[in-house]
C-alpha cells in the first residue's frame, strides 16, 4: 500500500528514540497518520513543525497499519514565529483539523479552503474574518451547516439579524419579536458582508463555537474546545480595529 499526496503538518510526537509521529491533513486521503524514520532528529526539526505544507509519500504492508511517511516540504511558516496572532492562527487551525476530522476521510473544499486561510496568516491583515469563515465551512463541510439564508420565522431574506441557538437558522429582526434576547447576534461578515470588526469576529466565534461544540464535540463525548481555540480569541479581543 503506498500513495503520494500534499498536505500540511497538523501534529507531531516523539516515537522512540529517533523517530516521530505526524498528522498530515491531505488533499486526498483527509487526517493521516504514519511514522517519519528519523524524525526525532535536529536536522528534520525544521521540517516537522505544525503549518508546513509537505509533499508526502505513505507506505504500508496493509492499509489499517500506521504505515511510514517520506515527506519533502513545499513551504514553510516560520515567519509566523516573531508573529503572536498569526502564530495563534496557525496553532487553532491544527488543533481545529485534528479534533474535528475523522481519520482517512477527504475534504478536498476544506483542505483547499484551509491552504488559503494558512496563506493569508502571512500576507493578509484581515485573516481573522477568514478563519470565521473557514470555521463555518468546517461545520458545513461535516455536515453541521448553518442555515443563514432566510428568517426561519417569517421566510425573509432582510434585516436578519440573528440565529438561533438550537436551530442554526437564521432570524430577522421582526421574527425575532420578544425573543431576541435569546438568539445569537448575526454578524454580517459572517455572511461575507460588509466589513468586520474586532466585537462582529467575536460574535461570528461565539456562533460557530457553540455548534462545533454542541454538534461535533458531543459525538466525540466531549464538550471542550481546543485551549488553542480560546487562546485565539483572547488574543483576537485585544486587537484593535483596522482603520
Amino acid at each position: 500500500m503506498d500513495w503520494q499526496d500534499e498536505g500540511v503538518l497538523i501534529s507531531m510526537r516523539a516515537h522512540g528514540e529517533a523517530s516521530a509521529i505526524i498528522e498530515v491533513f491531505t488533499a486526498a486521503h483527509g487526517r493521516h497518520a504514519g511514522v517519519v524514520r528519523g524524525g526525532g532528529s535536529r536536522k528534520m526539526a525544521a521540517t516537522l513543525q505544525p503549518g508546513t505544507q509537505l509533499a508526502v509519500t505513505w507506505r504500508a504492508r496493509l492499509e489499517d497499519h500506521i504505515g511510514s511517511y517520506t515527506v519533502e516540504p513545499l513551504q514553510s511558516r516560520a515567519a509566523l514565529l516573531g508573529d503572536r496572532l498569526g502564530l495563534a492562527g496557525l496553532t487553532a487551525i491544527c488543533a481545529m483539523l485534528r479534533m474535528a476530522l475523522a481519520e482517512r476521510e477527504a475534504h478536498l473544499p476544506l483542505w483547499r479552503a484551509t491552504m488559503a486561510l494558512l496563506a493569508a496568516l502571512e500576507h493578509d491583515p484581515d485573516w481573522p474574518v477568514i478563519y470565521l469563515r473557514w470555521e463555518l465551512m468546517l461545520l458545513e463541510e461535516l455536515g453541521f451547516g448553518l442555515d443563514l439564508g432566510r428568517c426561519a420565522v417569517t421566510g425573509a431574506r432582510d434585516d436578519l439579524a440573528y440565529v438561533s441557538p438550537k436551530t442554526g437558522r437564521a432570524v430577522s429582526r421582526a421574527g425575532a419579536g420578544d425573543w431576541a434576547g435569546r438568539l445569537f447576534p448575526l454578524p454580517q461578515c459572517l455572511m461575507g458582508q460588509g466589513p468586520a470588526s474586532t466585537a462582529e469576529i467575536g460574535q461570528g466565534l461565539a456562533i460557530t463555537g457553540h455548534f462545533i461544540a454542541r454538534e461535533l464535540m458531543q459525538g466525540l463525548g466531549n464538550h471542550a474546545l481546543p485551549e488553542a481555540r480560546h487562546r485565539l480569541i483572547r488574543l483576537l479581543k485585544k486587537r484593535p480595529d483596522r482603520g
